[in-house]
């Protein structure tokens, strides 16, 4: 049973968070989270408490199962545009140019690797 949590209106440009979020789609959580931990891109740190909470919440929907023995892994981490604050900042001659304060809602969904937990069972 997959578990997802979400991050909404977080004030970071989408695109500096899709960089963080490529690195560890696909990956075991806790090879993401050590990822996570020693990056130093700004969206990181908000990523690995996303995916602690994720893995929370699996603990909490399957409660007879161990996280670790479960081998879960991120099946899927989304990045998608939020709210523009649009700002102005002053430009020579008395004109204004527009600032866009962009931010970003990001899903992530942990689940169970399935098919290493059916060949254990097999044997």
């Amino acid at each position: 049973m997959e578990a997802v949590a979400r991050l909404r209106n977080e004030p970071t440009a989408p695109r500096k968070m899709r960089l963080v979020a490529d690195m560890i789609r696909g990956r075991n959580v806790y090879e993401a989270l050590n990822i996570l931990k020693f990056e130093p891109k700004s969206g990181a740190a908000k990523l690995e408490k996303l995916l602690v909470s994720a893995i929370a919440s699996w603990e909490e929907l399957n409660e007879d199962e161990r996280s670790d023995e479960a081998n879960l892994y991120v099946k899927e981490i989304r990045v998608d545009g939020a709210r523009i604050l649009k700002r102005l900042r002053p430009a020579p001659q008395g004109r204004a140019h527009r600032i866009r304060k962009r931010s970003n809602h990001v899903t992530l969904i942990v689940d169970s690797d399935i098919t290493e937990q059916e060949t254990q069972s097999e044997d």
